[in-house]
């Protein structure tokens, strides 16, 4: 009879270790706080999508640059083997105007969408945190915003980098002259001291209690509308109970045997990285195109010209202007717009028109759990530290995300994308964003999440990990840490890139006609799932953590 027993008791165990598989799910983020927060939730029992909730209440913690409950972004969720995108982008407020940046001559003010009170948009991150944990959390929503109540009001010691750019960050204050509070809560966040945040600690605490309420409502909704009017902004406390995050569908394709799944409008990403791969796919020579070689370089950048150009005309918030999707990404038009391309010979940018058709400071992570659900999160205040403007008595950063409105048709952002009448400023409109969060499936299961900040080069930086990983067989690590390169259309035949390009390949662009720009992009932060077993890769350059966490063999001698 004992025999049976222990004979049942180990067959139990085996299935239940069989089923969890040798990985229990894997979190790739920019700093280490949000990592080790992000593993605990999974190790406790959480999905995916819980682990994304506490990692980005967190980042808004311990990243301040670009973490944030003062912004807003994108969430792409694989759940059950259902695709949904959380739409949590900035709006415009109620007061906001298409001319609001332009002066009596209708010239666009430098730095006015830029920095201080009046180029914040209406935050959606906590808004898109509530609908996502609605949908799909698994754990108490207190439970997740707790780790970020913690190192806010226990602090966490300034890491090196973070200090160095808060530095830098206070140093261009007094440069500019800018009109900013940023110094009067952050000048003591310096390297290797211990920060505390009480006042931010008090906002999460209201959230953790009363969910979005606890933003949307009452006190620090009261808050934020008295500093707004103190400073002269426009966010109103109307503004903000009229917010709410959006469930999207998501752009998808099928491509090269794999099925992408990315970002819808007003991302203007999926689209781009989808005609990117599509384009690529059509053009590439029969011979294999070595990684990196200029003519690998000038394929991708003659086709970026055409993104670009499709990017500026035809993209902008879905919910005010139509934009031809289907058509944007159909083979049908793809191969037409790839017919001007050459392999020899740079195309003149000023040619370079829209296809016909009918009809630098972001933060990334992915996290993927042991039920191969999966979340790719782009969030983002714009620039580093957003505005600069700190809200007083709440202790957050309010992004400066209305730069990435089109202030007047062929003018460029700070990113130097140009825009059109589809991104022009609309009261409660969404802006354009370039942010890409990104995941292939291979066999409808995921084989890869993918994601960077870096404006306009977050899409150069999304389809080359792919294109690193599915075309070059590199690891998660190597490909978040390859040698990245874009090319915008605008400055006309710019290469920008990472160190590391050869010699030989930098004269033969240079002999072509590029200007080649030498500044580094993104922060890349990858999981790939190859035959079930997951590798996460975060930036060597960065000062992000990847954690692949496995599953404990059971102790059968207990």
């Amino acid at each position: 009879m004992k025999m049976k027993l222990y004979i049942a008791a180990f067959c139990m165990l085996f299935v239940q270790f069989v089923y969890a598989g040798n990985n229990q799910g894997a979190v790739a983020m920019p700093d280490s706080f949000s990592a080790d927060a992000a593993a605990k939730i999974l190790k406790q029992g959480g999905n995916a999508i819980d682990a994304a909730i506490t990692a980005q209440f967190v980042l808004a913690v311990t990243l301040p640059e670009a973490g944030n409950l003062g912004g807003g972004g994108f969430m792409l969720v694989h759940k059950d083997g259902k695709n949904d995108f959380i739409d949590y982008r900035e709006k415009a407020p109620l007061t906001a105007h298409r001319d609001m940046y332009l002066d009596e001559q209708g010239n666009v003010i430098a730095g006015k969408s830029l920095y201080g009170i009046f180029s914040s948009g209406v935050p959606g991150t906590v808004s898109g945190m509530w609908l996502v944990h609605q949908k799909y959390g698994s754990l108490p929503w207190k439970t997740l915003v707790q780790p970020a109540v913690n190192l806010a009001n226990e602090g966490f010691v300034v890491p090196e980098k973070l200090g160095h750019f808060v530095n830098y960050y206070l140093k261009k204050i007094k440069r500019k002259n800018l009109h900013v509070n940023f110094a009067d809560h952050f000048s003591q966040a310096q390297t290797n001291t211990l920060f505390k945040q009480p006042e931010l600690a008090q906002t999460l605490i209201r959230i953790r209690d009363q969910g979005e309420k606890g933003f949307y409502q009452g006190k620090t909704a009261t808050l934020i509308s008295d500093f707004m009017k103190k400073h002269g902004g426009l966010i109103s406390t109307k503004d903000l109970a009229a917010y709410q995050a959006k469930s999207r569908t998501p752009v998808m394709a099928d491509w090269n045997g794999y099925q992408v799944v990315t970002s819808p409008p007003p991302s203007s990403g999926g689209i781009a990285i989808i005609q990117w791969l599509k384009m690529y796919e059509m053009k590439k020579p029969d011979q294999h195109l070595e990684h990196n070689s200029a003519p690998y370089i000038h394929l991708l950048a003659e086709i970026g010209k055409r993104v670009f150009a499709d990017r500026a005309n035809f993209l902008g918030d879905p919910d005010f202007v139509n934009v031809p999707q289907a058509e944007l990404i159909s083979d049908q038009y793809l191969k037409q717009r790839a017919k001007g391309i050459s392999l020899t010979k740079i195309s003149t940018t000023e040619k370079i028109k829209p296809g016909i058709v009918e009809s630098e400071q972001t933060t990334h992570f992915s996290v993927m759990d042991k039920w191969g659900n999966a979340v790719s999160n782009t969030t983002t205040l714009n620039l580093g530290f957003g505005s600069g403007m700190v809200v007083t008595g709440a202790g957050f950063i309010l992004n400066n995300e209305m730069d990435d409105f089109s202030a007047k048709p062929g003018v460029a952002n700070v990113f130097g994308a140009l825009g059109g009448k589809a991104n022009e400023i609309q009261p409660q409109k969404r802006m354009l964003s370039s942010m890409t969060p990104t995941i292939v499936l291979k066999d409808n299961k995921v084989f890869m999440v993918t994601g960077s900040p870096g404006g306009t080069t977050i899409i150069s930086s999304v389809y080359e990990s792919i294109l690193n990983v599915t075309e070059f067989n590199m690891t998660a690590v190597q490909a978040v840490n390859a040698t990245r390169f874009h090319h915008q259309l605008w400055p006309k035949n710019v290469i920008r890139h990472h160190n590391g390009l050869r010699t030989e390949v930098k004269k033969q662009l240079t002999a072509m006609g590029y200007v080649l720009d030498n500044r580094r992009f993104g922060d890349m932060h990858v999981i790939v799932n190859r035959n079930g077993k997951l590798e996460a890769g975060s930036e060597a350059s960065g000062r992000g953590k990847a954690i692949v966490l496995r599953a404990a063999k059971p102790n059968l001698f207990k």
